[in-house]
């Protein structure tokens, strides 16, 4: 299933950080459907299609920030690897945090990559290609078996 349409996911609480990264998208050229949510709750509800969420299409990929309300980054993570129709979801995180706390406790959950936003210009561009270049290249499962 390579360079199928892959849904992304934005768990992002910030506005004018998410209108960035879609508008990045655009910029390049990559038309992938979006999904925003402000936390993790949001985000897991959308997963799993509670609380009156439609429920997410797969395949998707999910770009998670750490410092949210409610539910942050690495609360969302072990929530998201404790449930077994979740658990092999691709999680790249995108964020501000450049902690190694932060760093390895995203890493002991399988995150695909670490990634910061504070890279603007030319390196936000590579970061763009390198998601583009990852979906289309990675094959990703339809459903959970």
């Amino acid at each position: 299933m390579s360079g199928q349409n892959i849904h992304i996911l934005l768990v992002e609480d910030d506005e004018i950080d998410a209108e960035a990264i879609m508008r990045g998208f655009y910029a390049q050229r990559i038309a992938n459907p979006f999904t925003l949510v402000s936390d993790g709750i949001e985000a897991l509800d959308v997963l799993r299609g509670t609380n009156g969420m439609p429920r997410l299409p797969r395949p998707y990929m999910i770009l998670l920030d750490i410092n949210m309300p409610r539910m942050n980054g690495l609360e969302f993570l072990e929530a998201v690897r404790a449930d077994p129709e979740l658990a092999q979801s691709v999680v790249f995180v995108l964020t501000t945090s450049n902690r190694d706390e932060d760093i390895m406790a995203a890493y002991n959950h399988q995150i695909a990559g670490y990634l910061l936003k504070s890279r603007a210009g030319k390196d936000f561009i590579d970061l763009i290609t390198l998601l583009d270049s990852y979906w289309r290249i990675v094959e990703f499962p339809s459903e959970v078996k």
